[in-house]
């Protein structure tokens, strides 16, 4: 059975509240759809109803990767997931792979950043080291790398993205690149007599830029998400 995006997007939901909000967990369906819809923490951003998020859970109970979970006196049906015990998965494995299932396609860094709040990584080799180990599950694949990009970028292989079907999602990263993708590098070319180390040091400046405003971004969300 080929999972879609519905399905992903209620996976990621399952998996990321159950670690953040753990009193709260398992969900109610308002619940999960508020958090499907939340404008924070998704890309991209949608707008489920009850019957579309009803229909993904469905989907996901025949795969054995969701289920009814009521808690005690509650009179709401609520849900859960069961990728732990289904695909057998440890914390750090299953943050990653929720956070991917939210935001899509990212680098070890901003999984790093992002996936603070579900598990505490050491460094960025422990999330290097986890990502290896989901590819090797064939969970997670690792995209080719773009012309003026610096880092390796990954996606996960559970389903399809929005907007994508199951077939794309698994072979995401063997398309051509758009024909109207543009180079970084071009953007910024190197100035006359300039050295190697001279335009490092401006990478590494613009780096330090694009991680400025991404914060400032981050920080702004939390305050409208308050």
């Amino acid at each position: 059975m080929e999972v879609g995006p519905v399905e992903i997007r209620v996976l990621g939901c399952l998996v990321e509240k159950q670690r953040t909000t753990p009193d709260a967990y398992p969900l109610s369906l308002n619940a999960l759809r508020l958090a499907c819809n939340q404008a924070t923490n998704r890309d991209p951003v949608v707008e489920y109803d009850d019957t579309t998020i009803r229909a993904g859970l469905e989907r996901l109970a025949r795969k054995r990767w969701a289920r009814m979970a009521s808690g005690q006196g509650s009179r709401a049906p609520k849900y859960r997931h069961l990728l732990s015990e289904t695909l057998g998965l440890p914390e750090d494995e299953l943050s990653l792979l929720a956070i991917l299932m939210l935001r899509g396609t990212q680098t070890p860094g901003e999984l790093k950043q992002r996936g603070e709040r579900l598990h505490a990584f050491g460094d960025l080799e422990s999330v290097e080291g986890a990502l290896e180990r989901l590819i090797e599950r064939r969970h997670v694949r690792r995209l080719e790398r773009r012309p003026g990009q610096k880092e390796e970028r990954y996606a996960q292989l559970l389903g399809a993205a929005d907007g994508e079907t199951p077939a794309v999602a698994s072979q995401v990263a063997t398309g051509p690149a758009s024909p109207d993708y543009e180079p970084a590098t071009n953007a910024h070319p190197p100035r006359e007599g300039e050295d190697s180390e001279s335009i490092e040091r401006r990478l590494t400046r613009l780096e330090e830029e694009v991680v400025a405003v991404r914060d400032a971004l981050t920080a702004l969300e939390r305050e409208l998400g308050a």
